[in-house]
């Protein structure tokens, strides 16, 4: 009796397909211990959406793992790093890249901070809605409460986040304010909206998580104060569209050039 030996379709290559780039978030590190969990949190989301994908974490400071030893603990391979920062600035420019370039053993691509992007948009909108912030609230105003850095391409993308996030709001004046390195402060924007007739200020919080300079923006919001963008859905989505976009560039690239600018919406 004759054996019949099925063969694969014409075509068919009989081998696994290359495992994905591990996805390394960059988080900033805090001292606040609420920060990691909600790190933590918001990774989780991403595994979700991306089932298989190897997701790991390293922070810039002040949280284990540091992102040299994650990097480290990856051995060799293929890896993309996703900062979870909100605009250029040193970190980004110059702290990640030296990581990387200490990291000989790796194939890495990074990707560009997470801002702006509508995506924050959609993520800072529902965190002011879920503070008390309506659709009717036309007669109000918000303070975009960043970090700051003494970087201009910095204060340029929170200025857009700012007039993206005027428009999703239907035209309501948001300005943005920084808790360090730049001006105007979070209390010197409340005095100037309050000083144009607004009385109704809402502090929407631009941090990825909590920690000191949330907390103290929020503490100067004269009505209402979201919370951080933490585990956001649309944040979870960001990041895996981050990674994609520096993937799809090559290894040894940057989704971001460091130095230069970037479409806002990319």
């Amino acid at each position: 009796m004759h054996r019949i030996r099925h063969l694969p379709p014409l075509g068919h290559v009989n081998r696994q397909a290359p495992a994905a780039p591990a996805l390394v978030a960059v988080a900033h590190g805090s001292r606040d211990p609420r920060a990691p969990h909600a790190v933590a949190a918001l990774l989780d989301l991403v595994r979700e959406l991306r089932p298989g994908l190897d997701v790991r974490l390293g922070h810039i400071e002040l949280n284990a793992p540091l992102l040299p030893d994650a990097l480290h603990a990856l051995g060799a391979g293929d890896v993309v790093l996703v900062p979870l920062l909100l605009g250029r600035g040193h970190h980004v420019k110059h702290d990640i890249p030296a990581s990387v370039a200490d990291a000989a053993a790796l194939r890495a691509r990074v990707a560009g901070p997470l801002g702006p992007h509508p995506l924050l948009v959609e993520a800072l909108h529902d965190r002011l809605t879920e503070a008390g912030w309506r659709a009717s609230d036309r007669d109000g105003a918000v303070v975009l409460a960043a970090a700051g850095s003494r970087d201009p391409e910095s204060a340029a993308d929170t200025r857009r986040t700012a007039r993206m996030l005027g428009e999703r709001l239907g035209g309501v004046p948001v300005v943005p304010a920084y808790a360090s390195a730049a001006a105007p402060t979070v209390p010197a924007a409340v005095r100037a909206l309050a000083a144009r007739g607004h009385h109704r200020i809402a502090v929407a919080s631009y941090f990825t998580a909590p920690g000191r300079f949330a907390s103290a923006a929020a503490a100067h919001a004269p009505w209402i104060a979201a919370a951080p963008l933490g585990a956001h859905p649309a944040m979870a989505r960001l990041i895996l569209h981050r990674y994609d976009r520096a993937r799809a560039a090559g290894a040894g690239a940057y989704d971001i050039p460091m130095n230069t600018r970037f479409p806002a919406s990319a």
